[in-house]
């Protein structure tokens, strides 16, 4: 029978420029029932939401950010800074970068603790069009590819959070493809052996879930990385409409894995080869979700 359970997504407690910041705060007291005046005080109503969705099976958390931001901080900062917006201060982009830092940092130690997988969807563009968000609102479909730089703030924190023995596993999704590559590697950076496939370059995503996006990203993987321990294809799974992707995908691998064999690229050995194929696309990401 088909299941489905909730992912957690606090992002609107990350973006702590945006105007849905406060009131989001003000929300979490309520449902929570508690004052929330400083930092500590935040990610312990974050954890109690955290505990209510692991009580309805929850197995991981997302976030879409335009990039993982990574500046150092001490905590006397992020305190202030919190303090300093819950009075309605103006914040620089440097506070601002701060305090993402250390949210970021705090909720991955949360996600270790409770066995989650976090996701990471980065490089959206969003909102371009001014004129049509103030007609329309904002995500009605002016959203494009955006191209910051990854690399460096991905392996920081990613880096202090494996240092520290306290890296979950991860799955990280490019919307720019020239980040291919780059992902590709840099999993390859995190994984320690202490479980399969820990650390995953994400399947095509956006306007990469697509053909050519998911032959490309599969490619990049399996030159780059190990593609047998790749967990396959997602969908947003809040749009039944979205769920032939997984179909779509496994047509899309097979094809990639045929052609290999008919060019002598891959031994044409159809059971070792059908083997890996289940794995990518049901028996990896059964495993990697604990199901």
């Amino acid at each position: 029978a088909l299941k489905m359970y909730p992912s957690f997504r606090p992002d609107k407690f990350i973006l702590i420029e945006s105007d849905h910041f406060l009131p989001f705060v003000k929300k979490l007291e309520m449902v929570t029932d508690q004052e929330i005046s400083c930092f500590a005080e935040l990610m312990d109503a974050l954890r109690k939401r955290a505990d209510y969705f692991a009580g309805l099976g929850c197995r991981a958390s997302d976030h879409g950010l335009e990039y993982l931001s990574q500046t150092d901080y001490t905590e006397k900062e992020i305190d202030q800074i919190f303090t300093n917006r819950i009075s309605g201060k103006e914040l620089s982009f440097e506070q601002t970068e701060k305090f993402k830092s250390a949210i970021l940092y705090e909720l991955g130690i949360m996600y270790h603790s409770l066995g989650w997988v976090q996701q990471y969807h980065l490089g959206a563009l969003r909102n371009n069009n001014l004129r049509a968000m103030r007609e329309m609102g904002p995500d009605t479909g002016w959203d494009s590819i955006g191209d910051w730089s990854q690399a460096k703030t991905l392996s920081k924190l990613t880096g202090r959070l494996d240092n520290e023995n306290k890296l979950p596993k991860t799955i990280i999704y490019n919307l720019n493809p020239a980040d291919n590559e780059l992902l590709a590697t840099m999993i390859g950076n995190f994984n320690d052996g202490s479980l399969k496939g820990k650390i995953q370059y994400g399947s095509g995503w956006w306007f990469l879930d697509q053909k050519d996006g998911m032959t490309k990203q599969i490619n990049a993987l399996s030159n780059m990385g190990l593609l047998s321990c790749f967990i396959g294809m997602l969908t947003d799974s809040r749009s039944f409409l979205s769920f032939p992707r997984h179909e779509y995908f496994r047509r899309i691998l097979c094809n990639i894995m045929g052609d290999e064999i008919e060019r002598g690229e891959m031994p044409d050995d159809i059971p070792w080869v059908g083997k890996i194929i289940q794995d990518i696309c049901y028996n990896n990401v059964k495993e990697y979700l604990n199901m």
